[in-house]
């Protein structure tokens, strides 16, 4: 006789809670729609199991100026003369499929002279008006510059709910005070471990910050760097999420476009083993891996930066829902 066996299913306690990056009209801002993340009762793509109303959402990064000789060539020929206007490079980077841009600033312009407020208010000004999409909006990596930057870029970008950050453990009070008195959400950026994640997230919801505004950024390394032990912690993060860890139920961002080109493999076209490959590929196929590495581990929004990267993950993202 046929025996029928029933498929185990796990059941979860929590819920990661929805947030919501930019607002259209009807909210208050400029957006052409909003990017929800967040709202899964599950582990991702584990749909009958739980809910997941939100499948991660890709991000692209968009720099302050050209970023010169600091990108390698592989990638930089990618997106061509639009990485010398912010506005150009967004539209590029929507119809490159982002869901969402991610406008980054260097701590100099063009000429050398140090990013001041002012300056980061109109390439800011410039990349809204010029790109409908969501905006995340990412400083410049120096504590004092960030809070100056960033501070002009929350009164200029009033309304239009941008995701701040990074805020560290030593200097997001500035950054929070002005994403809520103008309605931003903002990144909680800390080394790879759940403690230190957890308590950022409770130094900011103390200040006033509802938990429905604050996305985790808990920090990872590209493939063959580090990517075993941000993959875990990530893991941990959401598992303990869906057992009921409120401090843990945030949506989590990770930059898998940074990383992955820094590593001597996307970077490297010459001095190395004729069995890695052609330069070009390798390098996008280092993005890619680690990208989708993480979007497995629970990342809820990837940044990256190849269009060919992006076309991926994208693909990926979608077979992987629909299955």
């Amino acid at each position: 006789m046929p025996v029928t066996v029933e498929t185990p299913l796990e059941k979860w306690a929590g819920t990661i809670r929805p947030v919501t990056v930019g607002a259209t009209a009807a909210d208050g801002g400029t957006r052409s729609k909003a990017a929800v993340v967040g709202g899964q009762s599950t582990l991702p793509f584990l749909g009958f199991e739980g809910q997941a109303p939100n499948q991660p959402l890709v991000a692209v990064e968009v720099w302050s100026r050209n970023p010169g000789d600091e990108w390698p060539a592989a990638l930089a020929q990618a997106w061509g003369d639009a990485l010398n206007d912010p506005g150009l490079w967004a539209q590029a980077a929507e119809a490159a499929g982002a869901d969402v841009i991610c406008l980054r600033f260097f701590q100099t312009d063009a000429a050398g002279n140090k990013i001041t407020a002012a300056a980061a208010r109109a390439t800011l000004r410039c990349a809204l008006e010029a790109c409908k999409l969501p905006f995340i909006v990412l400083g410049p990596g120096q504590a004092e510059l960030d809070n100056e930057v960033l501070v002009g870029c929350a009164e200029e970008g009033a309304g239009e709910k941008l995701l701040l950050g990074p805020c560290e453990d030593k200097n997001y009070r500035t950054i929070v005070a002005a994403a809520m008195a103008n309605g931003h959400l903002v990144t909680a950026k800390t080394p790879m471990d759940v403690n230190l994640a957890k308590q950022l997230n409770i130094l900011i919801h103390d200040m006033g910050m509802p938990m429905e505004r604050i996305v985790i950024d808990p920090t990872t390394g590209a493939l063959g760097y580090g990517i075993e032990y941000g993959y875990s912690v990530m893991e941990r993060l959401r598992l303990a999420a869906l057992q009921g860890d409120g401090m843990t139920q945030q949506p989590m961002i990770v930059t898998p476009g940074e990383e992955a080109w820094r590593a001597k493999e996307a970077r490297a076209a010459d001095g190395v083993p004729a069995t890695w490959g052609d330069w070009a590929t390798r390098a996008v196929n280092w993005e890619a891996m680690t990208a989708a590495a993480l979007v497995e581990s629970g990342a809820d929004m990837v940044v990256l930066r190849h269009p060919e990267a992006v076309r991926r993950i994208k693909l990926m993202i979608g077979a992987l829902a629909a299955a």
